[in-house]
């Protein structure tokens, strides 16, 4: 009878660390962008709150010196050593955004569009998807319907809400001005 006992309280207990981890894969991405979300909108990179449909780039203090640069991070500040991060969330319930890119001149850098419901990178725009000349790209939601711009790729997202991470490559530490400089030209601006 005592071992009977036994198994069974090892059987619920199995069961409810076998439902906790499931628990853990399911909704840890979810909370993840949530936290991210709150980051950039309330904290952003210790300048204060990143609006909505805007991108902030990552001072140059800041990458050069992640862990003693005043103001408070974002948790992911310090990963890339050789890229400068480039965030932002949009917010596409009242229409399309436009992403302006510079010239890179062959540099790398990479746009990164995730649908945050899903935790889904749905589009890249980079030197390896799209290249390194100037250019606009339309990035609707997924009821928009509308004429696009002439010349003007479109990126649908599935969801309404995206997180945008960009990246842009610095070479070394004489290079950071210039890639600080290309980084603050990707831009948004709203379809008129």
């Amino acid at each position: 009878m005592m071992e009977h006992v036994e198994f069974e309280h090892l059987l619920i207990f199995g069961l409810v660390l076998i439902a906790a981890w499931f628990s853990v894969i399911y909704f840890l991405p979810s909370m993840l962008l949530t936290m991210f979300k709150r980051a950039i909108l309330v904290k952003g990179f210790g300048d204060g709150p990143i609006p909505i449909n805007t991108l902030y780039t990552q001072s140059k203090e800041l990458f050069a010196d992640p862990l003693n640069a005043s103001g408070s991070k974002l948790m992911t500040t310090g990963v890339n050593r050789d890229t400068l991060l480039v965030v932002g969330w949009l917010d596409l319930r009242k229409g399309p955004q436009i992403l302006h890119v510079p010239d890179m001149s062959g540099r790398y850098y990479s746009v990164q569009f995730t649908d945050p419901s899903k935790n889904i990178n749905f589009a890249y725009v980079g030197k390896r998807t799209t290249g390194t000349e100037a250019g606009a790209y339309l990035i609707s939601g997924p009821s928009w319907k509308g004429a696009l711009p002439h010349g003007v790729p479109q990126i649908s997202s599935p969801n309404n809400s995206v997180l945008v991470i960009g990246r842009v490559f610095v070479e070394n530490n004489r290079d950071l001005s210039t890639a600080h400089g290309l980084a603050k030209q990707l831009q948004l601006s709203p379809m008129t």
